[in-house]
């Protein structure tokens, strides 16, 4: 591991929450995707599968926030289990309800109950800017690693859920799903001595983290991402069909994300000056352009290299994207922030996986790429627009000063701030 990633973990208890973290926050990449196979193999309805990702994924924009908002005023450990469970029953409902043929409004409700997944990845990051406030280049460095971890879950996931709801059993890769799930977000809660301290009531002024201008911008655009990244999903499991190779889906997914972990790994490696915001906003063009040649490939391995080199510009776009958040969230209200940000994404893949969906039924997989396309074009319109609230943070953050300048409790490079 090259010496930045090692110097991170030098901090006891990064090691243990970083791995529980990955067991916890790999059903996102499985879940949804999951849900998209079990119900096209048990049904062959595309538009249902779509519906009912985008179900569980609003249901999670929904709720993730206000679980992580609860979770800064009172902890991980005694919010966190309680919502798993919820969680994990609803799974159990949905795959039940599925397998016996239910009517389809029981299969509605249980993935909206689904919903209740905390964001794990908000948790493990929250504990990282415990650790490492006031060093941001340890910070960039931790974020990083977050981002390989999760192009990891994104590279296995799909590979494990699609793998075995096709070999195995329709409902074998949503199951596995949840059972990641319990046992990630239990062994993280059982660290508390890396747990973030919370953030009682009266430390919480000023309403929710979304009243932060710059963090709406972010918001805005992850919306539109998601819906990239949701019908991609659909699209890909689709087109997969149309060849004749269903079961390789899950590879050319894991080769999107891989695109992604190598760069989220390079990028770690970099100390880089000028303009976060700039930084994000390049990033963001970059992946609407690379939605282009999705158009053009006309088979699997072509699909496959095209994925690759869209996913390059994915995980730097994460990684600044949580330094933009640094900069425009309280602190009191981090990990509701970064959560936001989430449902962003969520919200977006209910949007694109369900688009997909129907564009697939009513025109084939081919034409369904041009919902991922469409949604690229939106993301880089949005965040055009909304680029001059982020170039300057919120002064009274306790984090960060001016875009790439580090304030501390008042002190600005080293002198008192008035």
């Amino acid at each position: 591991m090259p010496s930045p990633y090692r110097a991170i973990f030098a901090a006891p208890g990064t090691k243990a929450f970083s791995v529980a973290g990955f067991f916890g926050r790999i059903p996102i990449s499985m879940m949804g995707i999951g849900i998209v196979t079990m119900i096209s193999e048990l049904t062959g309805r595309y538009g249902l599968a779509g519906a009912l990702s985008a179900t569980l994924a609003m249901a999670a924009a929904v709720m993730g926030p206000q679980i992580s908002r609860y979770v800064d005023r009172y902890g991980q450990r005694r919010i966190l289990r309680p919502a798993t469970l919820v969680a994990v029953a609803a799974v159990a409902g949905l795959l039940i309800c599925a397998q016996q043929g239910a009517p389809d409004w029981t299969l509605f409700v249980f993935a909206a109950g689904a919903g209740c997944v905390p964001s794990v990845g908000s948790m493990v990051r929250a504990r990282w800017a415990e650790i490492y406030r006031g060093s941001p280049r340890e910070l960039h460095t931790a974020y990083s690693w977050e981002s390989i971890a999760d192009e990891v879950c994104f590279i296995f996931g799909p590979i494990i859920a699609i793998g075995l709801s096709t070999a195995w059993f329709p409902e074998a890769g949503p199951l596995l799903a949840a059972v990641f799930l319990a046992i990630g977000v239990f062994w993280l809660t059982s660290q508390r001595a890396t747990e973030p301290v919370p953030h009682p009531r009266d430390e919480h002024t000023g309403g929710s983290a979304l009243a932060s201008r710059g963090l709406q911008v972010l918001v805005a655009t992850f919306v539109a991402v998601g819906a990239i990244f949701g019908s991609i999903d659909v699209v890909t499991v689709a087109f997969a069909e149309e060849q004749g190779h269903k079961a390789a889906a899950s590879l050319v997914l894991a080769v999107y994300a891989l695109g992604s972990c190598l760069a989220g790994a390079v990028f770690g490696l970099l100390h880089l000056k000028g303009r976060a915001s700039t930084r994000w906003l390049v990033g963001v063009c970059a992946m609407a352009v690379s939605m282009i040649p999705l158009l053009l490939a006309g088979n699997l391995p072509l699909l496959a290299v095209a994925l690759f080199v869209a996913g390059l510009s994915i995980a730097p776009t994460m990684v600044t994207t949580m330094a933009l958040i640094e900069q425009h969230v309280p602190r009191t209200k981090l990990t509701e922030g970064m959560t936001w940000t989430g449902t962003g994404l969520a919200v977006g893949v209910a949007l694109g996986s369900s688009a997909a969906g129907w564009v697939v039924d009513a025109a084939g997989a081919d034409a369904g790429y041009a919902v991922p396309v469409a949604a690229g074009a939106l993301a880089a319109l949005v965040a055009f627009l909304g680029y001059r609230r982020l170039r300057t943070p919120a002064p009274t953050r306790g984090g960060h000063g001016t875009d790439g300048e580090h304030i501390k409790d008042g002190v600005q490079d080293g002198e008192h701030v008035a």
